[in-house]
């Protein structure tokens, strides 16, 4: 019971549970600033949390994707499809990003909707072989973008619907 009243009666734990559920696929950074939030964050604190939190599986999902799916196919042939349908959207929404590169890989992390997003980028930079070093920074500005947009959006919110 102690960790639970540390992590629902701190910033530290607030700060914590908001970092993890940014770094969580399909909530990510969207779902991670009004969480924090509602938590009781600053949003400057849960803007800057969420994105390191964002950030962190980002590296290794460019880096070892690929070595992941080469496994999962391996494994099962269940498996074998669940890749085959993420390689294929990846590659889909890759095509919007081709185009553009490194520009267009920002523009789309950047873009607040389903589907789009962090880990999506890094698949995506992974699966055209975009270079760590290039794919990294357009995600980061990518993942600022959102969060800045998300926590306009989430402020504003705030404001028409409190008290």
């Amino acid at each position: 019971m102690e960790l639970f009243e540390w992590l629902t009666s701190t910033t530290w734990g607030e700060s914590l549970m908001t970092l993890l559920v940014s770094m969580v696929p399909v909530i990510e950074l969207r779902g991670g600033v009004p969480f924090g939030t509602a938590l009781g964050l600053a949003p400057l604190h849960a803007l800057v949390v969420c994105i390191i939190g964002n950030m962190i599986p980002i590296p290794f999902i460019i880096v070892y994707i690929r070595r992941i799916f080469q496994w999962m196919r391996r494994k099962s042939p269940k498996l074998n499809s669940l890749v085959d349908r993420l390689e294929a959207k990846a590659h889909l929404k890759g095509k919007k990003v081709t185009r553009y590169k490194y520009i267009g890989l920002w523009l789309f992390v950047a873009i607040p909707l389903p589907g789009t997003g962090a880990w999506t980028g890094a698949l995506i930079a992974a699966l055209l072989d975009m270079p760590l070093r290039k794919a990294v920074p357009s995600i980061f500005l990518g993942v600022v973008t959102a969060g800045l947009i998300m926590t306009l959006a989430t402020g504003t919110v705030v404001a028409i619907f409190a008290p």
